[in-house]
């Protein structure tokens, strides 16, 4: 029996049963469209960490103190500062992977402009700070470094710092602002960044001279972390041995002695961030594949049920002349009809689901080719699986008695 033959004789048994055929395709239908809504969901997050990580700088190194031990007790990092400028013109001079470093001062405290205050962060670093932190001017000028070596009372305001501090749409360029009762003139403000992948709000922030920062708001000489910027994102890795190797020098670290300082690349993060959302998406995936699981089984039944209503059409068949692989076959194709319909909706609802999503909640959907593909070949091998032994039954049915069947 040709292939055609084999097709209309499938689609003319669904037509016969087109309410019990639909309800056959439901499992296979919200099972398509949830795995391919929750692969959408998950290769989406992870973009947007990609994306959003890699606009902070893919190839940027955090260099921050470390716990320490003291008399057999582990203090905490913000305990024992280690880090000083001395560090940073080591590896200014000494770092041939690294092509800029600027020492960070953090200070959180209350900005005030007139009769309106908003409480953030001031970060102090030097002319390098915007290069590495992919930060870029909007509005005004960048402190130089003469700025920097005079400590002076400059700063540059972030997006969400203007709205609370200016309220009414006005530029705060050339105006006075106070931080802890430091007058700072605002001299640029920075280009909206957004939210980090963490929830934090980039734009609530306050950037000054680190020397600023240092001599004026915290009175200290110790620096909270070093930022630095690899040759390149595959050199991060060069660039943490380097560095590792010229601060234990100038710590006069024994052999022995742990590092007192932890050094971390954007490249780690992303790549633990990324491994996440894909276990996630491995788990929600599995989740949603229990509905094709469970449309597989409805497709089993269904079959069962069609094989035994239609006794007497087979032993009709076999009668004629109609071979077992031809009734095999018949309820076979039946049976990929099914799942294969139930797909093709099901890939149309995940697509339409995971564009409701991001429009509704804001959440990151990228739909790929890989789920869709993948759909097609689970709801094929579903089909096979879930319809062969129904069919093989049928076709192994002893045609006289099927005849007599009622």
């Amino acid at each position: 029996m040709s292939v055609f033959n084999l097709i209309r004789i499938a689609l003319n048994a669904l037509q016969r049963n087109k309410l019990r055929a639909f309800l056959t395709m439901l499992g296979i239908i919200i099972g398509v469209a949830a795995v391919i809504a929750m692969v959408a969901i998950g290769e989406g997050s992870k973009q947007s960490i990609q994306s959003q990580l890699g606009n902070m700088g893919s190839n940027m190194v955090t260099i921050m103190p470390s716990s320490n031990v003291v008399g057999g007790a582990r203090l905490e990092g913000a305990s024992v500062q280690t880090l000083t400028i001395n560090d940073v013109k080591a590896l200014q001079q000494q770092a041939t992977f690294l092509t800029a470093v600027t020492p960070v001062s953090t200070a959180r405290g209350q900005a005030i402009a007139g009769a309106l205050n908003w409480p953030t962060t001031l970060q102090g670093g030097n002319t390098d700070y915007f290069d590495i932190r992919k930060l870029t001017l909007k509005d005004g000028i960048l402190f130089s470094e003469t700025d920097v070596n005079a400590a002076a009372k400059v700063c540059i305001l972030g997006q969400t710092v203007i709205d609370n501090l200016f309220p009414s749409g006005e530029s705060p360029v050339g105006k006075v602002i106070r931080f802890n009762n430091i007058p700072l003139q605002v001299i640029g403000t920075l280009a909206p960044k957004g939210q980090s992948s963490f929830g934090q709000d980039q734009d609530d922030i306050i950037v000054a001279p680190y020397t600023t920062v240092q001599k004026r708001v915290l009175a200290t000489t110790y620096l909270q972390n070093i930022y630095a910027s690899a040759i390149s994102e595959d050199a991060s890795d060069t660039a943490v041995s380097q560095i590792t190797a010229i601060l234990r020098e100038t710590h006069r670290l024994r052999i022995t002695d742990e590092n007192n300082f932890n050094v971390r690349t954007m490249a780690e993060l992303i790549k633990a961030l990324s491994s996440t959302s894909s276990l996630l998406t491995i788990l929600l995936t599995a989740i949603a594949g229990i509905s094709l699981v469970i449309g597989g089984i409805g497709i089993m039944n269904i079959m069962y049920v069609s094989v035994t209503e239609r006794t007497r059409e087979i032993g009709l068949r076999m009668s004629i002349g109609a071979r077992g692989i031809d009734i095999l076959l018949q309820f076979l194709v039946e049976a990929i009809i099914i799942s294969i319909t139930g797909g093709l909706i099901g890939v149309a609802l995940g697509i339409t689901a995971s564009k409701v999503i991001t429009l509704t909640l804001g959440w990151p959907t990228m739909v790929s080719q890989s789920s869709i593909l993948l759909s097609f070949m689970v709801c094929a091998l579903t089909g096979v699986f879930f319809g062969y032994y129904p069919a093989q039954k049928a076709s192994r049915l002893d045609p006289i008695e099927a005849l007599r069947y009622e």
